[in-house]
């Protein structure tokens, strides 16, 4: 793959790898700054993308990647202060948000990528380098999890 075509290619999927990583890391600038350094990595690493038809699978798999890296970083640092929230992240707080982000993180993973950044079942398991039984079952488990917490009792 070219260097503009991986750029052309890059353009076309950012506002969906920007929604993967705000679920991600729950940061406006942190989404920005992981998708940023997605494309780079990509750019990087062009040569070893063999089959160009899986290219928003394969630049997914590195942002998923760039945000573990950071979600890692923020778990090691400490809070020196917390600052008052705007009214935009207290509207942001929202029972379900907060609800999938006390997933544990192989089954937030697949609730993101599948719900909330419209991926379908076969791209979230390559994404996630995962067999498609697998995510399957993942998100069974999490939107059960989901509804246990959420308040609602019905069964699938």
């Amino acid at each position: 793959m070219t260097e503009l075509e991986l750029m052309d290619r890059a353009q076309q999927v950012k506002s969906r790898l920007y929604r993967t990583a705000l679920l991600y890391l729950g940061s406006q600038s942190a989404a920005v700054d992981a998708v940023d350094e997605a494309v780079y990595r990509a750019f990087l690493a062009r040569h070893k993308l063999r089959q160009p038809e899986f290219f928003t699978t394969w630049i997914t798999r590195i942002l998923i990647n760039v945000c573990n890296t950071e979600l890692r970083r923020r778990s090691r640092e400490q809070a020196v202060a917390e600052l008052p929230e705007s009214a935009a992240e207290q509207f942001d707080a929202l029972p379900l948000r907060d609800a999938v982000e006390r997933l544990p993180r192989d089954l937030r993973a697949v609730v993101v990528l599948r719900y909330f950044s419209c991926y379908t079942l076969a791209e979230t398991a390559a994404a996630l380098d995962l067999p498609p039984g697998t995510v399957s079952t993942r998100q069974r488990k999490a939107l059960a999890l989901l509804r246990l917490e959420l308040g609602d009792e019905k069964e699938v």
